[in-house]
């Protein structure tokens, strides 16, 4: 059983000394691990080569880039840039931001069924760069009007929520397809920023069928048939679903999904205080922020897949199956502070400065959730990227208008 030394109760002088030494190490490593096309997924090692780990990622060079335009160095702003504009050099020409460029930005992957959630936050990081500097707004004006009209051809005509494989987004070895809660809370942040139609529908819609135990019952004969199959075999919960098919669902816990869902307004004030409360009970930041799901899925449960045992990965309590991942832990600190959780949020903070530390500075990608060994790359750049954003929202430094993620809405 691997130790830890945990830091719990009101904020301490070492707390506040870790997070200094981890906001100096996450600029040291997201330098290191820029090239001239941008910020790479982890440090170079043989282990991260065989993996494509050294490669630009979308999804995580774009959540990077939220981190790195704010940080105050010059370097990482620039690599900022430079990996949006490599990923749109390689767009699809359908639109699809692709999955990785190769770090001399020469060749696109768009993984085997599909990678959704690139796209997304490839326009998420791309208006978090005009906000910074409004004289790029022009800079990526045909790549974002490909890009959105990719999406909008991946949403239902009728619940106005993106539809998906499973196994194709940030969760690439989870069986959730259907009406993803993840991907569709980043789709509302993206319907908000570009002003796209149907917006109160994909938020009353995301509600019903991801909250399907609400009060608010809905007038869609379609959605009532999806909440009959939840409602028959399910039980009310505080969090919503993770993924809602047409007659399966994941009552996991999807802890990345839930609070992406409070930190775009939809789940309301007293929806999110439900959320965060659920989410404690389950101690899913025990010891480190945070376990990827509150109940892992088991090999004899209906929605286990044969490829969640490729490499022995996604077995219980490992990867994207329970594994803590310290990147995620970023947004429930990001979370924490925005509801007013401020004393949580700083011990949070120190927490995830405490496991970015572990190993000499390692920032693992993920750790067990229970043995808590070290698992996965070394050097994970979005560990150091959310830290550096964490700890500006909570003391209040990240730039207000609008905010690096979205304001909580009332419901």
């Amino acid at each position: 059983m691997y130790q830890h030394s945990g830091i719990s109760g009101a904020p301490t002088e070492r707390g506040v000394d870790l997070v200094d030494a981890c906001t100096r190490e996450s600029i040291r490593l997201l330098e290191r691990n820029l090239v001239g096309d941008g910020i790479l997924a982890a440090s170079v090692t043989p282990q991260a080569e065989a993996r494509a780990y050294t490669r630009i990622f979308g999804r995580d060079a774009a959540i990077c880039a939220i981190g790195m335009l704010g940080s105050g160095s010059r370097r990482l702003y620039d690599g900022a840039i430079a990996s949006l504009d490599a990923l749109a050099r390689l767009q699809a020409a359908n639109g699809q931001i692709p999955k990785y460029v190769d770090p001399h930005g020469a060749e696109a992957d768009f993984w085997y069924l599909g990678c959704i959630d690139a796209t997304l936050w490839w326009l998420l990081a791309v208006n978090e760069a005009k906000q910074h500097d409004p004289s790029l707004v022009d800079r990526w004006r045909q790549a974002e009007e490909r890009a959105i009209n990719w999406l909008l051809c991946q949403e239902h005509q009728r619940f106005y929520l993106l539809q998906q494989n499973e196994a194709s987004d940030w969760a690439d070895i989870m069986p959730r397809s259907g009406f993803v809660l993840y991907t569709n809370a980043l789709w509302y942040r993206v319907k908000q920023i570009y002003d796209l139609p149907h917006l109160d529908v994909t938020r009353a819609q995301f509600n019903h069928l991801f909250q399907p135990y609400s009060q608010d019952y809905p007038n869609d004969r379609r959605t009532r048939l999806l909440q009959h199959y939840v409602r028959q075999r399910g039980k009310p919960q505080d969090l919503y679903l993770s993924f809602v098919n047409l007659s399966f669902f994941g009552d996991e816990g999807d802890v990345f999904g839930n609070l992406l869902a409070i930190l775009s307004g939809l789940a309301g004030d007293s929806r999110a205080e439900r959320i965060i409360s659920a989410l404690n009970r389950a101690g899913v930041a025990d010891p480190y922020p945070i376990r990827a799901v509150c109940e892992p899925i088991s090999e004899d449960h209906e929605l286990w897949r044969p490829y969640m045992a490729r490499h022995q990965q996604n077995r219980e309590f490992q990867y994207h199956n329970g594994g803590i991942w310290p990147f995620i832990g970023s947004f429930w600190v990001i979370a924490l502070a925005m509801l007013g959780k401020r004393e949580q949020a700083q011990r949070e903070l120190e927490k995830l400065a405490l496991v970015n530390s572990l190993d000499n500075w390692r920032f693992t990608e993920w750790f067990h959730g229970k043995t808590l060994a070290p698992m996965g790359m070394a050097g994970q750049s979005w560990n150091a990227a959310t830290f550096l954003l964490a700890r500006r929202v909570v003391e209040g430094t990240a730039r207000p208008e609008p905010p690096p993620m979205p304001l909580v809405e009332s419901a």
